[in-house]
């Protein structure tokens, strides 16, 4: 990130991409998920502006503390949930998602501000943006609790690399980003759940159960607008997603999907199944 970018105080959050770039810049995380909260309180108590030609530039990256040091994925900590260490890995893992969600629901407001949707699509996102600052701060409280804090173990980058890769295709956006990425929080979280509450931690499993009941209505914004753009278009909604994934995401669907909890949120298997057995280099 350069230097030369300031970031706005919160008196200076007149627009909504320009409250959004702001957050997105905010390399203290505590400013950050203030930023992300406070602008979308003012956009949906429409006191903001979509957007306006004195609003920052768009980083490459959004801002960062100093740790965690970022590595490859197989160079993350993995280790058993039955164990302190294995459930605080597991959990600053999570912050570290929930984090990247945040600075991804504020990018996809603030990169296609210009595009031509509805004022409503800016809403959902603004409301994700909110609810990915919450969970960031649960996971990050529940950690400190435990006696760590983010930052304390090494993450990956993994997150980001899927924006960037979609950053000029707002419809493979979304098909990278909720209904690949957050999808997969879908799958997984609730057997996470079930694995703490085995280990007696119940206080982790209640986060992880806010985050998972969240996470549906994110999956069911990314499909709703993702079925916007396919119908506009005249494309078929399942084919057009294999064909973007297949194009702008690294690696295979891995099964077992939450088939029930996809559907609920618009995501039928006739879009995923296909693609399970598909690798790419």
């Amino acid at each position: 990130m350069s230097g030369t970018l300031q970031m706005p105080r919160e008196d200076d959050i007149t627009t909504l991409r320009g409250g959004a770039t702001a957050a997105i810049l905010a390399s203290d995380l505590d400013r950050k998920v203030f930023l992300a909260q406070e602008t979308a309180r003012r956009w949906h108590r429409r006191r903001l502006s979509l957007r306006s030609p004195l609003d920052p530039p768009l980083p490459d990256r959004p801002g960062r503390p100093e740790k965690p040091l970022l590595v490859p994925p197989k160079n993350t900590e993995k280790r058993s949930l039955h164990t302190l260490p294995g459930r605080l890995a597991m959990l600053h893992a999570l912050a570290h998602i929930e984090l990247n969600a945040v600075d991804l629901a504020l990018d996809i407001v603030a990169r296609f501000a210009t595009e031509p949707v509805p004022q409503s699509f800016f809403d959902g996102w603004m409301q994700v943006a909110f609810e990915e600052a919450k969970h960031f701060g649960m996971v990050r409280d529940r950690m400190r609790a435990l006696g760590a804090d983010y930052g304390d173990m090494p993450a990956h980058d993994g997150l980001w690399q899927a924006a960037h890769a979609t950053r000029n295709d707002l419809t493979a956006r979304l098909a990278v980003v909720p209904l690949i990425l957050e999808a997969r929080g879908l799958d997984v979280t609730p057997s996470l759940q079930e694995k703490m509450r085995e280990t007696g931690d119940i206080e982790s499993a209640d986060v992880l159960n806010v985050i998972y009941e969240d996470e549906k209505g994110h999956v069911a914004i990314g499909a709703k607008w993702f079925r916007f753009l396919c119908a506009r278009q005249k494309r078929d909604p399942a084919r057009t997603f294999q064909e973007l994934v297949r194009a702008n995401f690294r690696g295979a669907l891995k099964a077992p999907f939450n088939d029930i909890a996809r559907a609920e949120a618009g995501l039928t298997p006739s879009f995923y199944r296909s693609l399970t057995a598909t690798s790419h280099a």
